[in-house]
């Protein structure tokens, strides 16, 4: 049977290495769990930033193109669409 899971190894100061161990006690997880916890929120955290950032860039192509309603957003389709 095929292992389900890879160990990782990697370095970190003494001091994190011991709030690992305090979170994941607190937590009543083990240190896999915790690490694969905070994977998954890094992600989540990273997708937040990426939708953030096109919505300012949304934002800014709207107000350069005058838009400040949904009419304005449904006359800039028809005009694209050559309607």
């Amino acid at each position: 049977m095929a292992r389900t899971a890879v160990t990782i190894g990697f370095s970190a100061p003494p001091e994190l290495a011991r709030e690992v161990e305090r979170l994941a006690a607190a937590e009543g997880k083990s240190k896999s769990e915790l690490f694969r916890d905070m994977v998954q929120a890094y992600k989540r955290e990273r997708e937040l930033m990426v939708f953030e950032d096109l919505a300012v860039y949304g934002r800014e192509r709207a107000r350069l193109r005058g838009v400040r309603t949904e009419e304005d957003v449904e006359r800039l389709i028809h005009e694209a669409r050559g309607v």
